[in-house]
This record gives structure tokens, sequence and C-alpha cells, in this order.
């Protein structure tokens, strides 16, 4: 099978990268012969690590130069523009690449993406999101770190991308769209969530109201949507309470005489809330698509990044988005 997709990886900029980077591209060129990649960063290191049965389908582009992760955005993107991650940005804007994906800073990768792809037409800001899973189902939440403070009309902008994205991927024509609150009553919130709410009850949308943070994972809304001050407190507290579970789980099945069974009982838990399955996320609202990964995830983490990414491009994410905010 040829070629049908292009993914830009900056390999560089992760904590466990390269090789977590690396070995997750090769994990999804060996689960998918439509796909093709360029790996963005030191030649040296990629070609020593990357296997050659694999090297007809992934292009090199080398660069020494790297974001760290304490470097603000400002001198990032004006300083670095011959990082791995502004190159690995500047495949999708030339159109060499269908999407492009990356564990750096945060704030880097942000302003980095924006100012080479520009937000699409209507859109004030980009915003983070991702899937987060729930009983028997996943949501999507937005936004999640990109934007610390929200008017109402971004979060109403948010509310549509979101709506988008979780109507294309989960396949459901009328995704039910939540705001994140500190209670289900009208009366509850800041003038700005009450705000939003209000444009959204006037709106299209299947605007179910006000969900709390215990409902997040109750399934009662398809996308929720909150300023990404709130949303990123909210992901990192709920992957926090996830690893403490795990500890406690561990520790309180450790008898030897239930170890075997309770190991079993264990993994299959671990497997059905491990946030690295749900890693990825996807920065909505630019003309191009952009997966930032976590940081601190091994390879296993990344490659479910690159999935994501593969979603989006396979599911036309961005015609569809531009196409829904011309109407």
């Amino acid at each position: 099978m040829s070629i049908q997709y292009k993914l830009a990886l900056d390999v560089m900029s992760g904590e466990r990268d390269p090789f977590a980077s690396i070995d997750a591209a090769v994990e999804a060129l060996k689960n998918d012969d439509a796909l093709g990649v360029f790996l963005v960063g030191d030649e040296n290191i990629i070609t020593e690590h990357f296997p050659n049965d694999l090297m007809h389908r992934a292009e090199i582009i080398h660069t020494d130069q790297v974001v760290s992760m304490d470097e603000s955005p400002v001198d990032a993107l004006r300083k670095k523009k011959n990082s791995s991650m502004r190159l690995a940005i500047n495949l999708v804007s030339e159109g060499k690449a269908d999407a492009c994906v990356s564990s750096g800073n945060t704030g880097a990768l942000m302003a980095n993406a924006k100012y080479v792809l520009k937000t699409l037409p209507t859109i004030d800001r980009p915003a983070f999101m991702k899937a987060i899973p729930t009983k028997g189902d996943y949501t999507y939440m937005l936004d999640l770190g990109a934007n610390s403070s929200c008017t109402a009309d971004q979060l109403y902008q948010f509310a549509l991308m979101g709506n988008i994205v979780a109507r294309e991927i989960k396949g459901i024509s009328s995704p039910k769209v939540a705001l994140l609150n500190i209670g289900e009553e009208e009366i509850k919130g800041h003038e700005m969530i009450k705000e939003a709410s209000i444009l959204l009850e006037d709106s299209s949308i299947n605007y179910v109201g006000y969900i709390e943070g215990n409902d997040i994972v109750e399934n009662k809304a398809d996308v929720i949507v909150t300023d990404g001050f709130t949303g990123n407190i909210a992901i990192k507290a709920m992957e926090g309470t996830i690893g403490l579970m795990v500890s406690v789980l561990k520790d309180s099945l450790n008898d030897d005489s239930i170890k075997e069974g309770s190991q079993f009982a264990l993994d299959i838990f671990k497997k059905s809330i491990d946030p690295r399955r749900h890693n990825g996320a996807l920065l909505v609202g630019l003309n191009g698509i952009v997966v930032k990964s976590h940081g601190s995830s091994d390879s296993y983490g990344h490659y479910h990044a690159l999935l994501t990414a593969i979603d989006e491009v396979k599911k036309e994410i961005i015609p569809k988005m531009i196409e829904s905010f011309e109407k």
C-alpha cells in the first residue's frame, strides 16, 4: 500500500525523547501501511535508533536546535526558528505533512503553531482538547491549558469546535455539550459562564447545561467546555487521582496468597483507565492539525498521540470546521 498521509514528528522536545517518540513512530508505521513520517531532530541519533526496514516510509529533517521545557514561549518563537518543534509545524504549513505531533513545551508549541498556521475563520484562540475516559465511554474536554482566561464568546467558539470533533470522531449527529461549572443550577458560576450559557442556549448545538467536576466521568456529555486554567487543573487532578488509586489498589492486593489473581485484576483496572491510552491533546482552532503529547509520556503514550493525529486527518476535521464556520 502506498503512503496516504504523513505526520511530522518533533522527536527531540519531550522529557523522554528522542527514544520515546521514535519508538512510537516505529510502532505506528508497523501497524499502518498507509502512514509516512517526517522525523524532525538530530539525524545521527535518529538514524542510529530507527530501523532500516522502515526508512523507506520516513524522512529525516535534521536540526540540533531544541526548545527546552522551561523556555519562554516568546524566546522559543523568536530565537528558535530552526527548532525541531518549529520545523515540524512548518511541514504542516507547507502542505508536506498532514499533521504535527510534539511532546514539547506547551506554551512554545501554542505560540509557534498559532504564528505559523494561523487560526481558522471566526476563531479568536485555539484550545487544547482531548478525550477523557468516562464510565463506559469517553468525553472530549476543552480548553486544557492554552488559554488561562476566556471570554464568553471564546467559550462558545470552543463549544462549536468540540461539537464538530465529537460529531465526526464519535459519529454522533448531535453531541451533548456542557459547560463545566461549580453547580448545575442556573444561578451558579461567574458572569462569564452565565453569558456563555446564554449563547449556547440560543445556538443550534445540543447544549445540556452545566456539569460539575464530579460528573466529568459520568458520561453525561460528549463535550465539556471550560477555560484553560480550570481545565488544566481538572485533568491533572484526575490523572493524579488515577495514579493514587492504582498505587493503593496495588498495595492492598499484595498478599502472596492472592497475588496471582489480584495482579490480573489490577492489570485490567490499569488498562481501562490508563491516561496514556487517551494521550494526545488536539490544538483545535488552527488552520492545520497539531497534537500535543504529554511531555513525560513513554512510547506507549506517544503512540496513542499519533493515533489521535491520524484520526483527525482521516476524518478531515479541518475542512469540515472551515465549512461549518463559513455556514
